[in-house]
């Protein structure tokens, strides 16, 4: 599949902002951050704008951006549109909670617990749009939604013990950021095996319905130059750029990552402060890496009409 920059930038970026706000919500009234409303503004304001940013950044996608709002319509069916449903209405709970904190001091727990629900469940959606889709197998299995999740959490983690530096260490939120580097660098790999290992589910033989006639070869191309269906479907990237990209996904996204969450546990001061706030820039560049290879590995049933052999 095509890796198209701004979807990827913007599952980066926003399930970034949806993970760091889920932490604000849930642990904030529970008394595991500090209620300073300079840090709540900080913080929201990041989880906010790279929720923002992100949402922003899917729109140029769109073939036609005016049209965007008929997305909403079909929340019955489609999980992008119920991504899109779920991603404006988690603004109500999470701009009263900032509201409330900001302003008036007060953190409210129903407020967090809903913008906190609405952020994963809005990751949920944006993992299910691609966990649904039968033609390409190596988005319908089960590692894609926990992977997203994951990701997510990492991300949100890694930004909120960077941010809890200039405020108030805690060393939890570090060993929960290092936790959820280390388990969500677990599951790639698991994802990553799994796509290699998966048996072909269709080939060019069971797409033609010529299952007993012997095998089934391309005779000419359907076209004679480039179309959508080949742009977008029928990206290919070699193997060995694959894996040395998982590498780079690897190391500077969740080794790099650990290593430097892990100085700033046990450090103090400025060495402290540096470490974190290199930590969680890092696993965004190893999240976007590993998020274009999940569109670049990708391979769609439709190219076994254009010679692809099996998927």
């Amino acid at each position: 599949m095509h890796p198209a920059l701004s979807v990827i930038i913007f599952s980066t970026t926003s399930g970034a902002g949806y993970g760091l706000l889920a932490l604000l919500g849930i642990l904030t009234p529970l008394e595991n951050l500090p209620h300073d409303r300079i840090f709540g503004f900080a913080a929201l304001a990041l989880a906010l704008g790279a929720i923002t940013v992100g949402l922003l950044a899917s729109m140029f996608h769109l073939g036609r951006r005016e049209r965007a709002w008929r997305a909403f319509s079909q929340w019955r069916s489609s999980w992008l549109s119920r991504e899109g449903v779920v991603a404006v209405a988690t603004y109500l709970p999470a701009g009263l909670f900032g509201i409330l904190w900001v302003f008036f001091g007060r953190v409210s727990l129903t407020a967090g617990v809903l913008a906190a629900l609405g952020a994963v469940v809005t990751v949920c959606c944006t993992a299910m749009i691609y966990r649904s889709l039968k033609p390409v197998p190596r988005w319908h299995n089960g590692w894609v939604l926990p992977n997203y999740l994951l990701a997510a959490l990492m991300s949100g983690a890694l930004w909120l013990a960077a941010i809890l530096q200039f405020f108030a260490p805690n060393p939890a939120i570090t060993l929960l950021a290092l936790a959820a580097t280390a388990l969500t660098a677990l599951v790639k790999i698991g994802y990553w095996r799994f796509i290699d290992d998966a048996a072909p589910t269709s080939t060019a033989a069971s797409a033609t319905g010529l299952v007993n006639s012997g095998p089934v070869r391309l005779f000419e191309a359907p076209h004679t130059s480039q179309n959508y269906l080949l742009k977008e479907m029928g990206f290919e990237i070699a193997r060995k750029h694959a894996a040395k990209l998982r590498r780079m996904a690897l190391t500077l996204g969740f080794g790099l990552s650990f290593l430097l969450s892990l100085v700033a546990l046990v450090t103090t001061g400025w060495l402290a402060v540096i470490a974190a706030l290199l930590a969680a820039p890092l696993g965004m560049v190893g999240i976007f890496v590993e998020r274009w290879l999940f569109f670049a590995e990708a391979k769609h049933a439709v190219t076994l009409y254009y010679g692809q052999t099996a998927v």
